[in-house]
């Protein structure tokens, strides 16, 4: 559920990057962005690289401005993946820091922070090794709807434990999380009744697309804003 796609693409991370401020949540350090006076919060839980990624943080803030309270934990407690760093190669990096033992129960007391700020909804959005990271809160309803992109690590029975509203936007060239394997978690969807669901699958781009793009390769910038704006869309419609 994990490979080197999950990899590909480094970004050059910017600690002072978006027009946001880092501050403490629930001990977590944070990017924050949007309404801070908004009941409606969304939790933006990124991929490998972590949450100084400047495409995600300037999604971020596009999030923010349309009005929510936007928070962007570094659950990887200031290591992001290293690709160049031969000492932690991907297996020894991933034991540190694995999306459920160290994501999951890490985001918990931002959420309870979050809540104790009178927020009264949380929506949590993931990218790749984040989207395991929101699956496991939607399993434990702490969150009130789920996106997913280009998510990993991610199993049927994952989605099967899910039953609330969730949308989940994929790459038709992913060896992490093939077409294939996106129409089974439509099909598991589609027979909950009650439960709102939203699964597209984006062609010709590969995995890690709508945050690991090249922002000069116009085609790609397109194809990024096109699943910004189905999260969008989501949000507005399910996040209330």
């Amino acid at each position: 559920m994990s490979g080197p796609q999950c990899c590909s693409n480094p970004p050059s991370l910017n600690p002072g990057g978006g027009v946001g401020h880092v501050d403490k949540v629930g001990g977590v350090d944070s990017y924050f962005t949007g309404s801070p006076h908004s009941k409606l919060a969304v939790l933006m839980l990124s991929d490998v690289f972590g949450y100084e990624a400047p495409n995600l943080r300037k999604l971020a803030d596009k999030v923010g401005a349309a009005g929510y309270y936007v928070v962007v934990p570094d659950l990887l407690d200031g290591e992001p993946f290293n690709p160049q760093n031969s000492d932690r190669p991907f297996p020894a990096w991933i034991k540190d820091h694995g999306p459920v033992e160290k994501g999951a129960e890490a985001t918990k007391p931002i959420i309870e922070a979050l809540k104790s700020k009178g927020v009264s909804a949380i929506a949590a959005v993931g990218f790749c090794w984040g989207a395991k990271v929101v699956v496991e809160l939607a399993k434990s309803r702490l969150i009130q709807t789920a996106v997913l992109l280009h998510p990993s690590f991610v199993s049927l029975d994952d989605i099967k434990g899910v039953d609330i509203p969730i949308a989940i936007l994929g790459a038709e060239v992913d060896q992490v999380f093939p077409p294939e394997l996106v129409k089974q978690f439509e099909q598991v969807l589609a027979a909950k009744s009650g439960v709102a669901s939203f699964v597209k699958i984006f062609p010709k781009v590969s995995h890690g697309w709508a945050v690991r793009y090249n922002t000069e390769d116009a085609e790609a910038v397109k194809v990024a804003e096109e699943a910004h704006q189905d999260l969008l869309d989501w949000l507005a419609k399910h996040h209330k």
